[in-house]
């Protein structure tokens, strides 16, 4: 987990790094998105992961509201760890992702598609503008938030 390194940061990409920019945290949030994972043993298993780090990290979710824990079935010793709408709120992130792993980290092609549940289209990601134009990443600038900034 990294540490609250960012704190002289006025920057909500350095604050999302404190929650999920550690080495497991985003592959535990795609497996919780995409395949359904929510019980430890699950998560330890299909990922590899130690499970001082697993645990560890689940709890941080808990605690910054990514994930909730709860019993697996009334009266169960089990818990489950279900995305809370904060956590469900990384698909896009986690598309984009995968998006720039297939293009730049897959000599291999990619190793899945990633489809429309409805008609079974190919996802495509898109950075569109309230006018309605698709726009490239080249044409995004940043403006800084003037009601934040004045004073």
């Amino acid at each position: 987990m990294l540490g609250r390194t960012y704190e002289t940061q006025d920057c909500s990409a350095a604050r999302a790094l404190e929650i999920v920019g550690e080495r497991w945290s985003l592959m535990i949030i795609r497996h919780a998105l995409f395949r359904d994972v929510t019980r430890f043993g699950d998560f330890q298993r299909s990922l590899g992961v130690a499970r001082n780090v697993l645990a560890a990290r689940l709890d941080q979710f808990v605690a910054d509201g990514v994930m909730v824990r709860q019993p697996l079935a009334e009266g169960s010793a089990h818990q489950e760890y279900l995305l809370t709408e904060k956590g469900r709120a990384l698909r896009p992130v986690i598309i984009a992702l995968t998006h720039w792993g297939d293009q730049w980290a897959a000599p291999d092609g990619p190793p899945v598609t990633l489809r429309h549940a409805g008609c079974g289209g190919e996802i495509h990601q898109r950075t569109v503008c309230d006018c309605g134009r698709t726009v490239s990443a080249e044409e995004v600038v940043a403006d800084p938030n003037r009601s934040r900034t004045a004073g």
